[in-house]
């Protein structure tokens, strides 16, 4: 039975089954909403609060939402597997969590990295708790204690797990990329979103959310608004200017690309709310705009096409500016500002120190 704010406030209310789960909890506010204000009070309040629920919902990045869906399965192939339910957190059972991603968690059997695990055992302890579980702080640092430990003895066993740090884009690989695309639409879509994404130090998601009317063109070159922060939100405005190089220029590139784009599926592709990159499809087709997960392959792709050495990934664009800038002696802060970074941020920072470390090395020249 639905309890509602008239149920609720006649006192004909049937007992929740799971005493302490979120409806549960919703239900006996409703209660005592009732009690002291009154049912229409009661049911304006519970209006407000499916309100707030669905607003916090629609700000949720959906990034975000697909990391705890994953990281919630992970959990559940670990319940199969242990033979342990599955809405229940111990400490014992979130040891034992950590403990089998680290040496089998994967689907192909092999083990998590332990950022990895890491990732997931938040996401399930999140998971937990939104469908009414206790999960206490003791229990889960006791999880993240042993996750620490045992990601410790991995190196020590003569295990590396993880990607490591992707490779920074430079210039004589953009150089690559730009001769490497074929003049198709794909082609000019490939060049723009490279040679633009370096420039603002792009991530995979920012050329993903970007529409039309957010790249317009100066004088000088092209204002790109890029939203950004993952709890605070706010757009940043980064100039890209022309370059002295017409066959990498990012200006040239995403005019090409536009013109192209309109002049050959119409019109309505320059309108300002459409997407600014557009998936395509290998007939020509446009498939709409792009999602983080096709920006990533599209640039795995684009770098591989290119011959570059060592295959780029998503991050490679936002890594390579901090580290050619500072190469050509920019300001850190200048860097910081084009790419999104806070002033002194410590990954900025470690993307220039891979430059920096070699010409400003205390071992350098002493034999």
């Amino acid at each position: 039975m639905t309890v509602t704010a008239e149920t609720a406030a006649s006192g004909d209310v049937a007992a929740p089954e799971v005493p302490d789960s979120p409806a549960a909890e919703r239900q006996a506010l409703i209660e005592r909403w009732a009690e002291r204000h009154g049912v229409d009070a009661a049911r304006r309040l519970a209006d407000a609060e499916d309100l707030a629920d669905a607003v916090e919902k629609a700000i949720t990045p959906d990034n975000t939402v697909d990391t705890y869906n994953k990281s919630w399965r992970v959990w559940e192939r670990f319940c199969a597997a242990a033979r342990l339910p599955g809405p229940e957190a111990t400490r014992g059972s979130l040891v034992a969590f950590v403990t089998w991603m680290l040496r089998e968690g994967q689907q192909n059997g092999k083990g998590y990295a332990p950022s990895s695990a890491s990732t997931h055992l938040a996401a399930a302890v999140v998971g937990l708790r939104e469908r009414g579980m206790t999960v206490s702080g003791d229990d889960q640092a006791a999880a993240r204690a042993a996750l620490q430990g045992l990601a410790v003895k991995l190196p020590q066993a003569g295990e590396r797990r993880g990607r490591g740090q992707a490779s920074g884009a430079d210039i004589d690989g953009l150089r690559a990329v730009a001769r490497a695309c074929p003049d198709t639409l794909t082609g000019d879509r490939d060049k723009a979103l490279t040679l633009t994404g370096f420039h603002y130090a792009s991530r995979s998601q920012d050329p993903a959310g970007l529409l039309t009317g957010d790249v317009t063109l100066h004088p000088r070159g092209l204002v790109v608004a890029v939203l950004t922060g993952r709890t605070k939100r706010s757009v940043r405005n980064a100039k890209i200017r022309y370059a002295d190089d017409p066959a990498i220029c990012p200006v040239r590139a995403w005019t090409a690309y536009r013109t192209r784009l309109a002049d050959e599926h119409g019109p309505r592709w320059a309108d300002p709310s459409t997407p600014a990159f557009v998936g395509i499809d290998r007939w020509g087709h446009v498939t709409g705009g792009m999602v983080p997960d096709s920006v990533t392959r599209a640039i795995k792709r684009i770098s591989k096409r290119a011959g570059v050495p060592i295959a780029w990934t998503g991050h490679s664009l936002r890594i390579g500016l901090a580290s050619v800038a500072r190469r050509k002696g920019r300001d850190a802060i200048a860097i910081a500002d084009q790419g999104g970074w806070a002033r002194h941020s410590r990954s900025m920072l470690g993307y220039m120190q891979r430059d920096d470390g070699w010409d400003d090395n205390a071992s350098a020249g002493l034999a």
